[in-house]
């Protein structure tokens, strides 16, 4: 007796590729961009002697980190939202296994 195995798997379009692709460098770049942040900040912060300096260095870094983290969240939502909607179309393929 035979036996049918279907498999259902989405294929994507070329924007729907592109946007993978952009979803995921968006990602990686974003989270180059808070390494070297935070790395900036901690070199600024232990070059100095000067209290104030260190205080006005700690707050701008956390900040600016701050900033980028947001960026980074609205970002991904709005590429993962166009991601989610151009998965392409279902496609199944049927296999007869004796």
């Amino acid at each position: 007796m035979a036996t049918v195995i279907r498999t259902t798997q989405r294929k994507r379009g070329f924007f729907g590729t592109l946007m993978w692709w952009l979803f995921l460098a968006f990602n990686a770049l974003m989270a180059v961009w808070v390494f070297l942040a935070i790395r900036m900040a901690g070199e600024q912060y232990s070059s100095s002697s000067d209290a104030a300096y260190q205080a006005g260095t700690a707050i701008g870094g956390t900040l600016a980190t701050g900033a980028i983290i947001v960026m980074w969240l609205v970002g991904s939502a709005i590429l993962g939202l166009i991601v989610a909607l151009t998965r392409g179309k279902e496609v199944t393929t049927e296999k007869v296994v004796d």
